[in-house]
């Protein structure tokens, strides 16, 4: 296919179109990873919704998100080419965000003024709309950016191509953890009309607004693009050359009919020679994919069960009060660390040791550290668990009873249904100045001594004492898997395909990626076992 060719301008050797998209692509991750940091608390906290339905819902989403950029590939391939695919899948992208901080905006549905939403219904329709906008909009242009990206530079400028694909990775990178810093933050700041609430709306908002400035960005370069015209997509013909192998197969599966080498050359009729031989090799690499979601199953729920682990943790760093979802930044902070210490420590190490480290083997290390991070997750939420209240469970009823004299009461509770009464008299009024409304499962009990009011603090519930610190470990272990695992995937992958077939074996890695996902979201499901301890 041809190049809509429009006027270039290089700078430092690189053409100037590719800060374009990588701006905009800093923008898109940091509007999508600050967006998804935050939506486990917000199903939990706003939606009011328990673990197991919370964390469902995030992998549904999760899952979408990877299974999108097939369709992405297509439509740009096939019909739209990537200039237009990008901009109008920006555009719903937007939409998607706004109306997922407008779902979560307390003051929407409060027509009592009590601080919680009436219509809850409402708030789930829209964040709903919301994430299969934004889910369609992420997963559609990420087939694309990079690609289209690597479009701009000529056949000889090869050296300069790897580079801009460093910086875009770096950009993703940074944009993902400013935003998993950032948004957690504006996430704690309190706001509203009538009540103060966690501010949900600024924190999905301000991932929206940066959404508008990517594609804006995107736009302002559209005059130095170099626009490659769609060319038909290799995926449908792959699945076209498979789909007519296996009817073809099976019609012909009688005894009279001899055998062929490989069920695939069953295309040979209909497809040539070249095509079927490279869907062997694409199929040989896709085979070994199988075990890969596990690794996925085990790395996503990051999002989802580590920050809800945190929600019952101390975050009280010092100076410092880190909030749960902010735990997340520790992965990206480690990659930007570890990458370079592997390739330039780790790996030499070894293979001074004389010890043939395959790609194959590193992603097996990989998958049993992402198992491992698990079983040190597990031993925290022991800890954890030891120091939860116990309360009732489904069925029973809980009461306490605070004695505030100074001999012993005993209390006999017998069978029968009695009805009771609660009446509050205030004959004369008076103000406190000290009063511990802000702290949460405490009680504030009145007494009366000698004809003078007293107030007494109980704690009811003790905060939270296990530190979040003692989650870095299984942060680090399974960023070490991460390293192992992901970047030789990648890499492995791309070295076994076909130049013309990487980009199936692209959509294959993001599949594996979105059935994981679907993994964790069957456990959640089946999952009734209130203790998180057998999950992890």
């Amino acid at each position: 296919g041809g190049l809509n060719k429009s006027f270039h301008i290089y700078c430092f050797g690189y053409p100037l179109s590719i800060f374009f998209i990588v701006i905009n692509e800093f923008c898109e991750r940091f509007s999508y990873y600050g967006m998804r940091a935050v939506l486990v608390l917000y199903f939990k906290f706003f939606l009011h919704w328990d673990d197991n339905l919370s964390t469902a819902i995030y992998h549904t989403f999760v899952a979408l998100c990877y299974l999108t950029p097939i369709l992405g590939a297509i439509i740009a391939d096939s019909w739209l080419g990537k200039f237009k695919t990008i901009i109008s899948l920006s555009i719903v992208y937007t939409i998607g965000q706004a109306i997922m901080a407008v779902s979560s905006i307390n003051d929407l549905t409060d027509y009592n003024r009590d601080g919680i939403p009436d219509n809850i219904p409402l708030h789930i329709g829209l964040s709903m709309i919301g994430l299969i906008l934004i889910a369609f909009g992420t997963g559609g242009i990420k087939p694309c950016v990079s690609a289209f990206g690597g479009d701009q530079f000529e056949e000889e400028q090869e050296k300069q191509r790897n580079r801009f694909f460093s910086l875009f990775y770096l950009s993703v990178n940074a944009g993902s953890l400013l935003s998993t810093i950032i948004t957690p933050i504006l996430r704690g700041e309190e706001c509203g009309i009538h009540t103060k609430q966690q501010c949900y709306p600024l924190a999905f908002g301000v991932p929206a607004a940066l959404m508008a400035v990517s594609l804006m960005v995107f736009i302002l370069g559209s005059k130095m693009y170099k626009k490659a015209h769609p060319q038909g997509n290799i995926m449908l013909q792959v699945s076209k050359c498979i789909g007519f192998a296996v009817k073809n197969r099976f019609q012909h599966r009688r005894k009279q009919f001899p055998k062929r080498e490989h069920w695939l050359d069953w295309a040979s009729e209909k497809y040539d020679k070249r095509l079927i031989t490279q869907t062997k090799m694409v199929l040989r690499v896709l085979f070994l994919y199988i075990p890969l979601p596990m690794f996925w199953a085990l790395f996503d729920q990051q999002g989802s069960r580590w920050t809800l682990q945190a929600t019952t943790m101390d975050g009280n760093f010092g100076a410092i009060q880190i909030q749960p979802d902010q735990m997340q930044t520790v992965n990206p902070i480690l990659i930007v660390v570890m990458v370079p210490i592997v390739d330039a420590v780790v790996y030499p190490l070894i293979k001074k040791c004389h010890f043939n480290f395959t790609p194959l083997r590193k992603i097996t290390v990989g998958m049993f550290l992402a198992s491992l991070a698990f079983v040190a997750a597990a031993l925290v939420q022991v800890q954890i668990d030891k120091t939860l209240p116990n309360f009732p469970k489904e069925g029973q009823s809980q009461i306490k009873v605070i004695n505030l004299g100074t001999d012993v009461a005993k209390v006999d509770i017998g069978p029968g249904v009695e009805n009771m009464s609660h009446i509050f008299i205030f004959r004369k009024h008076a103000t406190f100045s000290s009063l511990f409304f802000n702290v949460p499962f405490s009680l504030l009990l009145f007494q009366c001594n000698n004809n003078r009011l007293e107030l007494r603090y109980v704690e009811d519930i003790q905060p939270n004492t296990v530190h979040m610190a003692w989650q870095i470990p299984q942060y680090f272990i399974m960023t070490c898997g991460e390293v192992v695992f992901s970047v030789t995937g990648l890499a492995f992958s791309y070295s076994q395909a076909p130049s013309n077939m990487k980009s199936v074996l692209q959509a294959g890695w993001l599949l594996t990626v979105a059935v994981g996902n679907i993994i964790v979201l069957i456990v959640a499901g089946a999952s009734k076992l209130s203790e998180q301890v057998n999950r992890h």
